[in-house]
Order: structure tokens, then C-alpha cells, then sequence
């Protein structure tokens, strides 16, 4: 199916818990994970207190001297965590860009097993020596995590499941927030910053503050995800298309050149890392699977490893190595489907 807009879908009375319109709600997010892939939600809950500071945070961090955010920089991480300068990360097909990034998830401590035994995406987060920074970004974190809780269990019901059927595998997940800061650039030309790529993880949950996104139909036609203060972008990752066989797609998107500042905050919303994922049953018809299997944070692991720098420089000196079963970037998606079919 095609679609030339992008729905909007108020989600009160899934958040309050109301039983008389909570099902037409999981109805209306089933139905456009199938079609679109993408929705805008309103009536999500969050304050928008928590979003006004976690910007001031972001606005304040990104003010300071390079120097100064280098002391964060995320290639002195072991666990994926830190500051992202411009050029660092690089999608399939993306045009030079001056983005640049902080990158945090769910903080473990230091005496972490997982961290101490090496896993590449868990653990400590590297905090920045900057007063009044953790706290509002760690509150903000929490309250859309849980939030994605939430919406996790409504997609388990729209596919005819109990709502539960996903919580076992959401404990100390890999699910990443991201500060990002589009500079202003009065010399930008309309064209694709952010090359067209589907993120990684189960859905994504985004705040931008101004517009500059696109996603992909099935005709190829680039389409507008028009701004919406206090509303948040939610669009379907690598994993639920992988979980449904197809039928929810993790449509591809991009970020436009443009002209004026811009910040943007997702959250990756994802399963434990060693969460194994396949076709559901119920989607696997007389011809079998479409995709393989995947763990979750090695399929998460091996796309990042493939699009940062500083961990293709751990690759090639044989530092560290890529799953067994790793994708290529870009092999999932509206457009990967339109190019070749799935494996």
C-alpha cells in the first residue's frame, strides 16, 4: 500500500487506560505500522516541562567549545556513549552534513557484569561535566521509556496478541536517546543531510523542533512529516518488521539540508540485547519466513559498527568484529523491499 501523508493519532485513551477507547486507538496504530509505518501521536502524556528542559540541556551542552565536548567524546567509550562531532556518523548514501550528537541509553553502573564482561552497547553512561545536564536528560529518558512501555504493548495487541507478549524481553535494554543539533547553515541546500535509513531497534519515538524530515512511499515519493509542536514522531524499527514478516514496516526516512537550527531527540526504543527475534507463527505463510533470525543488540551492534567511525577503524585494526549473522546497512525497510525482496 502507498500513502502521500502521514496520520495523526491521539493517544489518550491508550495512556489513561480508558476501556471504552483504548481498542480504537491500538486499532488505529496497527493500521498504520501496516500502511505507513509512521504516525504522529498527541495526548502522549509527557510534560512539556521535562521537554523544555532536557532542550535548555541540549541548547547548553552544544554551546560549549569543542574542546570541551571532546572530553566526552564517544570513541574513549567502550559501550557506545558520548558526544558524536560532525562527520563522525555516516549513513548509506548521505550527503556531508555538520550534525553532531550526544548519545546516551540506560545507565548501568560501572560494576555492571554485562559492561565488565565486554558487551559493546551496555553499561555506563559518559555524563559531561556540566551542572544541571544529567538530571533533566535522565528524567526526560525515563518518562518516554515509559511511554514506549506503553506503545509496546498496544502493537503486541494489534497483532492479535496478549499485551504482554513483548514485556519479558524489556529489562536493562540497549535504548539509545539522542540530543542532535542541526547547526544553522545559511548556505544549506534543499537536499537529503541524513541519508535514507531505517533505525535499528523495536519503534522510535522523536521530538524535533523544527521540520526537516521525510519519509519514503512505495511508490519512492518522498513525503513530509509535517512539524507538530508537542507531538511526538513514532515510526516502526528493524525489529518489529522482522517480529511481523513484513507487515509492519520500518519505513525509511531522511533528514532535508536545512537552513535554520534545528534539534532533534529520539529515543530508540528497544528489547533486552540478547532477545532473540524472529518471524512471528501467525505471519509465516506456505512460503516460509522472509527475514532470518536476529539478536537483538548484535543486529543493533553491527549497524552502528558499520556507521560510526571510530568503531570501523576497531573493525579494521581487528579490534572488535561484527556478528556472525550481521545485515549490511540499509537491507530492511520500505525501499530495501521495493529494490529486492528480504532475506
Amino acid at each position: 500500500m502507498t500513502f502521500n501523508s502521514i496520520p495523526t493519532i491521539d493517544v489518550t485513551a491508550l495512556v489513561a487506560e480508558d476501556p471504552v477507547g483504548r481498542r480504537d486507538v491500538i486499532d488505529e496504530l496497527g493500521r498504520a505500522a501496516r500502511e505507513v509505518g509512521f504516525v504522529q501521536i498527541v495526548g502522549h502524556g509527557i510534560d512539556p516541562e521535562s521537554f523544555a528542559a532536557l532542550e535548555d540541556a541540549a541548547k547548553r551542552f552544544f554551546a560549549q567549545p569543542d574542546d570541551a565536548k571532546m572530553k566526552v567524546y564517544i570513541g574513549n567509550s567502550t559501550n557506545h556513549r558520548g558526544y558524536v562531532p560532525a562527520g563522525e556518523e555516516v549513513f548509506a548514501g548521505a550527503t556531508p552534513d555538520h550534525k553532531e550528537a550526544y548519545d546516551l541509553s540506560i545507565d548501568l553502573p560501572a560494576d555492571d557484569p554485562d559492561y565488565l564482561g565486554g558487551n559493546p552497547l551496555l553499561g555506563p553512561n559518559q555524563w559531561p561535566d556540566l551542572d544541571g545536564f544529567a538530571e533533566p536528560v535522565s528524567k526526560y529518558y525515563d518518562e518516554v521509556f515509559s511511554l514506549g512501555r506503553v506503545l509496546l504493548r498496544a502493537f503486541a495487541e494489534s497483532l492479535g496478541e496478549p499485551s504482554d507478549l513483548f514485556d519479558r524481553h524489556v529489562t536493562t535494554p540497549p535504548a539509545q536517546l539522542r540530543l542532535i543539533h542541526y547547526p544553522h547553515d545559511p548556505s544549506a541546500a534543499d537536499r537529503p543531510g541524513i541519508g535514507a535509513h531505517t533505525d535499528y531497534e523495536v519503534f522510535t519515538l522523536l521530538r524535533p523542533t523544527a521540520p526537516g524530515l521525510e519519509v519514503v512511499n512505495a511508490e519512492g515519493t518522498w513525503i513530509d512529516v509535517p512539524y507538530t509542536e508537542d507531538a511526538f514522531v513514532l515510526n516502526i524499527g528493524d525489529l518489529l518488521e522482522i517480529w511481523t514478516n513484513g507487515e509492519f514496516t520500518a519505513t525509511s526516512h531522511r533528514v532535508r539540508k536545512v537552513s535554520h537550527e534545528r534539534y532533534s531527540f529520539p529515543l530508540f526504543f528497544n528489547v533486552d540485547y540478547n532477545t532473540w527475534v524472529e518471524p512471528l507463527t501467525q505471519f509465516v505463510g506456505a512460503g516460509g519466513p522472509r527475514y532470518d533470525g536476529v539478536r537483538a543488540g548484535d543486529h543493533l551492534f553491527a549497524q552502528t559498527a558499520q556507521s560510526f567511525t571510530y568503531l570501523q577503524r576497531r573493525l579494521a585494526s581487528g579490534e572488535i568484529t561484527l556478528p556472525d549473522n550481521a545485515r549490511p546497512l540499509y537491507s530492511l525497510g520500505r525501499e530495501a523491499q521495493r529494490s529486492a525482496p528480504a532475506v
